[in-house]
């Protein structure tokens, strides 16, 4: 059975005196599923989480930051792989979700890259990631640390 976050009024309106209140925020129609990581080797190299996010909206919502108590930086990057085998990361900044869509992070394509890590990412424990959205909604993950061989969140 797939195990899936419902996201719903993430966060309260305020109004300041001379500014218009914020849209409805888009973020609210997200599903997050399918999240995971993979153990670390130490501190010394990056980790990489993994999740699937669906945007059951009628706009566009772009995924602008991720904050984490683990690491220094949380990114998303791209796993990139040339005609001579040679695989290579690469920074990709924002992320849009279209309407009716899904964006997969997953090994070997797109992945969060927790860069700067301040302990170990040990197999079963969870770590803590918070999604921020260009709409101001913000999705708390937790996210379950799998083997450092696992190849999917149920591996």
């Amino acid at each position: 059975m797939k195990r899936r976050t419902i996201i719903a009024a993430m966060l309260p309106i305020v109004v300041f005196p001379g500014f218009s209140a914020p849209s409805q925020a888009d973020s609210q129609e997200l599903l997050v599923d399918d999240v995971w990581a993979r153990a670390s080797i130490g501190i010394s190299r990056p980790g990489a989480a993994y999740l699937t996010i669906r945007n059951t909206g009628g706009k566009a919502v772009t995924l602008v930051g991720i904050e984490t108590q683990i690491a220094d930086r949380a990114e998303v990057h791209r796993t990139e792989t040339d005609a001579n085998g040679v695989s290579s990361m690469a920074y990709v900044g924002d992320l849009s979700i279209a309407p009716g869509r899904e964006v997969e992070l997953k090994p070997g394509g797109l992945h969060i890259m927790l860069m700067g890590l301040k302990e170990p990412m040990l197999e079963g424990s969870r770590i803590k990631l918070e999604l921020i959205f260009d709409d101001g909604g913000r999705i708390p993950v937790a996210v379950s640390v799998r083997g450092i061989a696992a190849t999917g969140p149920r591996s």
